[in-house]
């Protein structure tokens, strides 16, 4: 799950990654609620205060020997983060969604993640749109999905009309804009292509400088993550290899 924190950590050990040579980016990214670096920018008599940077957009495409089912089961599983994904402490559902009108499941609705490296920790929340099977997005800060509603109906339903399709709140420190999205297509019985969306942008431009190079490097080990997961999942077990969605509960065959 990247964070504004991840997309810096070079720079906190003393210089900035070598980018990479492909787009890649970060999963499921949430709303920040303070930062680990005070910003040193945020002063009345710097010119740059109050100033924002332009939303980035990196995109990542994988294509996996698996059915789409399974896969995206295991993307779906945000609770399950803090297993495989680096730096993630704890990952926690905090909100459901009621049953989706196909599947009869209940999807993420919102998440909340502890994200930790060394002595330093940071807790983020975000807004989770599921359309099952297909489209998995996170979303934080001063950001809505775009999703048709249709699609999503399950996740309105009893929300009030400020939580329906907007972050759960604005996002404060280094990022102000947060969105990921996952898209899962299944192209053949065992061949499955993954794309990841991500946008954000930062609270200061200097930040989204300082970044430019951290940023590809990060994502790679996200997505290279993800990847690890699903291999280490399903290349063992046939019956969850096999599994429709509704046979599936995150990321297990139900009993």
């Amino acid at each position: 799950m990247a964070t504004s924190k991840t997309l810096l950590r070079p720079l906190l050990r003393g210089g900035a990654s070598t980018p990479s040579h492909h787009h890649h980016h970060l999963a499921l990214l949430p709303s920040q609620r303070r930062t680990f670096l005070p910003n040193p920018f945020q002063s009345p008599l710097n010119p740059l205060n109050g100033a924002t940077s332009t939303p980035q957009t990196l995109t990542a495409t994988r294509t996996l020997p698996y059915a789409s089912h399974p896969i995206y089961s295991i993307v779906a599983d945000v609770q399950s983060y803090s297993h495989f994904l680096p730096y993630c402490q704890s990952s926690s559902v905090t909100q459901w969604s009621a049953p989706d009108p196909t599947y009869h499941r209940r999807w993420p609705s919102e998440a909340s993640l502890v994200i930790g490296f060394s002595n330093l920790t940071e807790h983020f929340t975000s807004r989770v749109f599921c359309v099952p099977g297909r489209i998995v997005e996170s979303i934080g800060g001063s950001t809505e999905t775009d999703l048709p509603r249709a699609d999503i109906a399950h996740h309105l339903e009893g929300a009030r009309d400020a939580d329906k399709v907007g972050a759960k709140g604005a996002a404060t420190g280094l990022m102000t804009h947060l969105k990921s999205r996952w898209s899962i297509e299944q192209l053949s019985e065992r061949s499955t292509q993954v794309t990841l969306q991500l946008e954000f942008a930062f609270a200061n431009p200097l930040y989204a400088t300082l970044s430019a190079g951290a940023a590809p490097k990060v994502a790679e080990m996200m997505v290279r993550a993800f990847e690890e997961r699903v291999g280490d999942l399903l290349g063992g077990d046939p019956e969850m290899a096999r599994a429709q969605l509704g046979d599936l509960e995150g990321s297990k065959v139900k009993r």
